[in-house]
């Protein structure tokens, strides 16, 4: 939530302000509430610290994007770099999931915020050590503060944002809390503030003033449909790995540390593919790269929605783990390299702040979605005992219907919206 709400001003902040002191400003406030977290006394607490660490998590994501494009040219080695971009992501995510399941089920959950403040200081002293200068700016005047960065548009978005996000995390444990007066008067007011800030930053762009995401890049296809394909595709990849979870504990009864180790097949496969991503987006047209997988990636929740949870793991639940992460994982380089290409290079920390919010929101919305389906099959489901495994799963598998349509949906995006796109990532004479 906090750092979904952050992410834009912190990337406007950034381009002004230089991307390595807000990079490293980050990483040092992240090191310090992950610390926090582990030492928590309350839930309250532990509430609060995760709150900031969403905000210093903020400072960090838009900043990475921006310190990648002023280091390498457009061209083959930017395309790796923002392919192993997505893969430190995939690593990072394969190593907690596994470590994760460890410590639950033996020492506890302390033990990993201490063992990842551990990490985030080896990261700080790397950081400190390797980043590179930032590039030659204006002086910082507040002048320049408050010309250069569009502060009504970046307050409008993240306040619509922050309520669409909690009433999204809301609804997600129980769709009925949408009707209490308080989430009903958020989302109004989310609701509300969209056009308000379509017409703010209109007449910014109309004065040539600074926007903080101009209504003229909407008018770019390539643009619109990335930003459509990420959010869609992030919502289907990450509610996979919620329910297919679920699946796991809840339907077929296995541990935590069981349920993360069958993860790890298309955790693999994610690192490959983005990897190879970065080698292979110059050289092959966008669109076919997009289009091809999310077709692919359209049989992980397929094979998930036909399953009988009796079968063996390695009959269809295996190749679904395979396929879930294709689409999100050759996504993530390809959509990087668009939505950088529509931004100036002076804003490409505002840039990649969009590619992150699109991505967080995407989530939210997607994994509220299809928990609100699930909980409502569920409890139409003709089982009288609504928390047996035959009546969750009942839930289960229309989610991952709707997930296969998702992914389809974002085939047919990319046909559309990606066909002139041609190839991304091209080196520039």
């Amino acid at each position: 939530l906090t750092s979904g709400c952050s992410l834009l001003l912190a990337g406007a902040v950034a381009d002004v302000l230089g991307n390595r002191k807000i990079y490293l400003t980050g990483c040092a406030l992240l090191t310090a509430f992950v610390f926090a977290c582990g030492l928590a006394k309350t839930g309250t607490e532990l509430i609060a610290f995760r709150a900031f660490q969403g905000i210093a998590m903020s400072l960090c994501l838009p900043t990475a994007v921006s310190i990648l494009t002023e280091s390498f040219p457009a061209g083959k080695t930017r395309n790796v770099g923002f392919s192993f971009l997505g893969a430190g992501q995939v690593l990072g995510f394969c190593i907690g999931l596994v470590l994760g399941g460890l410590l639950i089920e033996s020492v506890g959950w302390r033990v990993g915020y201490h063992i990842c403040g551990g990490v985030h200081i080896i990261a700080l002293a790397l950081a400190c050590w390797t980043l590179p200068v930032d590039r030659k700016r204006e002086a910082i005047t507040w002048h320049r503060l408050r010309k250069d960065i569009d502060w009504i548009g970046a307050f409008i978005a993240s306040t619509c944002l922050g309520m669409l996000s909690y009433v999204l995390a809301i609804v997600t444990g129980s769709s009925s809390s949408i009707r209490e007066p308080l989430n009903a008067t958020l989302t109004t007011l989310a609701a509300v503030l969209i056009p308000i800030f379509v017409l703010w930053v209109g007449r910014q762009e109309r004065l040539g003033k600074s926007a903080l995401i101009p209504n003229s890049l909407w008018k770019i296809p390539a643009f619109t449909a990335v930003c459509l394909m990420v959010m869609i595709s992030w919502g289907v990849v990450n509610s996979m790995e919620f329910f297919v979870s679920l699946f796991y504990q809840e339907v077929q009864k296995l541990s935590a540390l069981q349920a993360s180790l069958r993860f790890l097949p298309g955790l693999i496969v994610g690192f490959c593919l983005n990897v190879a991503t970065g080698l292979l987006v110059h050289r092959v047209p966008a669109h076919y790269l997009v289009i091809i997988t999310s077709f692919i990636c359209a049989g992980s929740p397929l094979l998930m929605a036909l399953i009988d949870p009796k079968w063996s793991y390695w009959y269809a639940a295996f190749w679904s783990m395979v396929l879930y992460p294709v689409s999100a994982d050759v996504l993530f380089t390809v959509s990087s390299l668009v939505i950088v290409d529509v931004f100036p290079p002076k804003t490409h920390a505002l840039a990649g702040a969009v590619f992150n919010t699109v991505a967080q929101f995407g989530t939210s919305l997607g994994i509220a979605i299809m928990a609100v389906v699930a909980t409502n099959v569920t409890k139409e489901s003709g089982n009288p005992n609504k928390d047996s495994p035959a009546a969750l799963m009942e839930g289960y598998r229309v989610t991952f219907w709707l997930a296969f349509a998702s992914l389809l949906l974002t085939g047919v995006i990319g046909v559309i919206g990606l066909r002139k796109a041609g190839k991304v990532g091209l080196k520039r004479e």
